[in-house]
């Protein structure tokens, strides 16, 4: 081999060795952003949750508010209340099946 070869062949190995801590470097990224995407699903899945409770308990002290009303809002606060209890009974199917 001449020495122009042997020059090409070191410029061969260096861009190889380059490009090999390049695709390193690039998968640990990747492995760092997963990890960070699986981190913000955990939140939004927890945030979710969180909303739904926050939900019940809006409706549940809207419920209490219609039953701190007078006489004349009873017949209105029974009739949200079964609304509510086969809403759960729905929920309680939806769930066993």
């Amino acid at each position: 081999m001449s020495d122009k070869e042997h020059d090409l062949m070191r410029q061969l190995e260096t861009r190889v060795r380059q490009l090999l801590m390049q695709d390193n470097g690039l998968r640990e990224q990747q492995r760092a952003l997963e990890a960070r995407i699986a981190e913000r699903d955990e939140k939004i899945t927890e945030l979710q949750r969180q909303n739904k409770e926050l939900e019940a308990l809006y409706a549940n002290l809207k419920v209490a508010k219609m039953l701190e009303l007078s006489d004349d809002d009873t017949r209105n606060a029974r009739q949200r209340i079964n609304r509510l209890v086969r809403d759960v009974d729905k929920c309680i199917a939806l769930l066993k099946s």
